[in-house]
């Protein structure tokens, strides 16, 4: 086997690796108490019903870009054979991303093709492709609709979308609804008190070197010895790695393993903080003074500074 050929399995085995923590147990004991269960106590492929009109509830998962949320719902969702392996090898549950442009009508439509169901002509009306959308997943046994990346879903029709969920977790063929998104969906759905009282709520901390440090350092040790690396000797790289990071558990992994292979494309005995600082230099396009594993002071750089200053200043309303 060729040097390249080795590192590409060793990135690909280290990417597949899933570092368990506790919002694991969050998200798959938040679905466990939303599912009926049978005499003996084992679980059904069957929400439970929570009013006369047959409401279900959903869990709203929110966490920023890069922390993690969408591998661990779907890991959570894979982990129940209830949900995981229905008839006809067909899932009990659909997932879907919000696609572009982000309407109601988009994301239905895309729902419905997810779904297995033929082609439908876009000019139909919207409330019409809502009904269709409930009467397939009823048709297909779904007990879970899982919306990815909910907060691009807003931007607009906000009323129409509320309105919609409020009706697919409503009456006899209503499911589990699984949101998850940056804080914007969570300030979205507070909007709607109706809404919100349906939802419970998963989020995702930011990283704590003083809670998390030893973990991380830990997994850069076990992925180091998996690459036949030598493991970084720099007392303060995982500080480095979490504020690089933003402090998001998926986006430090991410760091952790493109500083790797940076040592392995080097053919390197060991991997070092220049191997960081390098492949942070190719993500971020960067220079060294504003390199987080260069800068002596390196909390102080503010990492996204250019996206802060892009936002529009809000006029405040006069009393």
């Amino acid at each position: 086997m060729s040097q390249h050929a080795q590192t590409a399995r060793i990135l690909e085995h280290l990417r597949s690796l899933h570092i368990g923590s506790d919002m694991d147990a969050q998200i798959t004991d938040q679905l466990a108490r939303l599912l009926k269960r049978d005499e003996a106590g084992e679980l059904c492929a069957e929400p439970i019903r929570f009013t006369r009109t047959n409401e279900t509830r959903g869990i709203m998962v929110v966490g920023g870009a890069g922390s993690g949320k969408s591998h661990l719902v779907h890991r959570a969702l894979m982990k129940f054979p209830v949900l995981a392996e229905g008839e006809l090898g067909r899932r009990r549950f659909l997932e879907c991303s919000v696609p572009s442009p982000a309407t109601l009508k988009s994301m239905v439509l895309e729902m419905l093709e997810k779904s297995g169901y033929p082609e439908v002509s876009s000019n139909r009306q919207v409330w019409s492709l809502v009904q269709m959308l409930r009467a397939r997943m009823s048709t297909t046994g779904t007990v879970v609709l899982w919306i990815d990346e909910a907060h691009d879903l807003f931007c607009a029709d906000r009323k129409l979308i509320l309105r919609a969920l409020k009706a697919l977790m409503q009456g006899d063929d209503s499911v589990i609804v699984i949101l998850s998104g940056t804080e914007e969906l969570a300030q979205v759905i507070r909007t709607d008190p109706q809404v919100q009282r349906r939802f419970s709520t998963v989020a995702f901390p930011a990283l704590v070197p003083e809670l998390q440090g030893d973990l991380f350092r830990q997994i850069i040790d076990d992925y180091c010895r998996r690459a036949n690396l030598g493991a970084p000797i720099e007392a303060d790289l995982v500080g480095r790695v979490f504020h690089g990071a933003r402090y998001r558990f998926g986006r430090a992994i991410e760091l952790i393993v493109r500083g790797i292979e940076v040592a392995l494309y080097a053919e390197a005995s060991e991997l070092t903080i220049d191997h960081f600082a390098r492949a942070w230099a190719m993500h971020e396009g960067c220079s060294p003074d504003q390199n987080v594993f260069y800068a002596e002071q390196y909390q102080l750089l503010r990492l996204d500074q250019d996206l802060e200053d892009a936002q529009p200043v809000r006029k405040r309303r006069r009393g």
